[in-house]
């Protein structure tokens, strides 16, 4: 349980963060909740100091740590894996061994009721963050995490905020659809916009590392045990930029998106996420016998078994068997459903976002100045995406605070 008084031990890997740390340093220090500690990781493999394209990846981060090295406040504890010798070696590399060093690290340093905050160098955060953070878990003490709200801040470069605009809609559609459906997995995992007890990490056996993707198995990891927090009346404010060092997320969301590819980020069809909610609507009956579902082609073709029948003999109530349900087709398994079932579909994503505010938010798009049906990613102007953008902020906030 967390208490008025926690500390928390802010949790940060950073790569070639040079120009970014003094920004989230004054972030840092603005904070009006002055009982934490920052914990920051300087990594990258030690291979690239050999690589000649890489080396002003090796510079920067030297910079960094020298810069990190001169602070006297806020308290910071560095670990160092990009230092000759010290960098990452094999396949332990990526943000993900970043992320899991540092939890770590906290782990072994600080109590239970302690708060680990999750950032990135190039996220902003206004002045009350931490304080709303502890006041929150405070009053809602049973949640074993906090899924931040979170919001991109507009660029003014028209590619850039085009990209990000197109990508954020992307993650609002696809979680407004989650809560419609009632998953349990209704989150956006962004990895500088998660909150946990130290408790919560210690439960769960720590992060297993990806190399990319490691905040969305953390976050599901972290759903299994219990129940997580979607609201904070503070929100972070992630950068919007190009970045290759993970597979996917949003900085490759955004170096393909503004080359035109968003194959990897559609809006899919809502009946796909119907298809899921009414697999869930079954599991109860489920646990009698054995009936048809929607996804049972997937099941079929992913698992090569009834797994039902497995599921009905490991456990004997109806509340389990869903919960056991629930955690074989988990936030992985939906995701794989989509796009499985996303290789049919013929319909431009616009097509898509159109029919699903006709069928669902008729009422919501009265909120908009501008006709969503000549809805265009390419052409439309960054105020109409942007007004697509807030308006799913608006109904996404609506589902986080329970009010619908």
């Amino acid at each position: 349980m967390i208490t008025k008084d926690c500390k928390i031990f802010v949790a940060v890997p950073a790569l070639k963060e040079q120009e970014n740390l003094p920004g989230f340093i004054e972030c840092l220090q603005s904070q009006t909740y002055k009982n934490f500690k920052l914990v920051i990781c300087v990594n990258q493999p030690d291979d690239w100091w050999e690589k000649e394209d890489k080396k002003d990846v090796c510079v920067d981060n030297s910079n960094s740590i020298d810069y990190l090295s001169t602070l006297r406040y806020p308290q910071v504890q560095i670990i160092d894996k990009s230092s000759r010798g010290l960098g990452w070696k094999d396949k332990k590399s990526g943000v993900g061994w970043a992320r899991k060093t540092i939890m770590d690290e906290i782990a072994n340093q600080a109590r239970d009721n302690d708060l680990i905050v999750s950032l990135d160098a190039d996220t902003s955060f206004n002045p009350g963050y931490f304080a709303s953070l502890v006041e929150n878990l405070t009053k809602k003490n049973t949640y074993v995490a906090i899924s931040v709200p979170y919001f991109h801040k507009l660029t003014g470069d028209e590619v850039k905020d085009r990209a990000i605009l197109r990508y954020e809609i992307y993650l609002r559609y696809f979680a407004i659809n989650l809560w419609r459906i009632n998953s349990p997995y209704c989150f956006t995992a962004i990895g500088s916009a998660i909150a946990l007890p130290v408790k919560s990490y210690n439960a769960i056996g720590g992060m297993t590392p990806h190399q990319s993707g490691e905040d969305f198995y953390f976050l599901q990891k972290l759903r299994k045990y219990g129940e997580i927090l979607h609201w904070n009346e503070e929100k972070v404010y992630p950068e919007a930029r190009y970045s290759d060092r993970v597979g996917f997320g949003t900085g490759p969301a955004m170096i393909r998106g503004s080359k035109g590819d968003w194959s990897s980020y559609p809006v899919y069809p809502y009946r796909f996420f119907d298809e899921v909610g009414e697999t869930y609507h079954k599991f109860p009956l489920l646990f009698e016998k054995d009936i048809p579902t929607s996804m049972d082609s997937f099941i079929e073709e992913r698992f090569g078994e009834n797994i039902w029948q497995p599921l009905r003999e490991n456990y004997k109530s109806v509340d389990r068997f869903v919960w056991a349900c629930h955690s074989k087709l988990d936030g992985f398994r939906v995701i794989q459903y989509l796009k499985w079932r996303n290789k049919e579909n013929r319909n431009s994503d616009e097509e898509h976002l159109i029919r699903w505010f006709e069928k669902f938010y008729q009422k919501e798009m009265q909120r908009m100045n501008e006709d969503i049906h000549k809805l265009s990613f390419s052409v439309s102007s960054i105020i109409e995406l942007d007004g697509i953008r807030n308006l799913l902020v608006y109904i996404e906030e609506v589902y986080q605070k329970g009010e619908m």
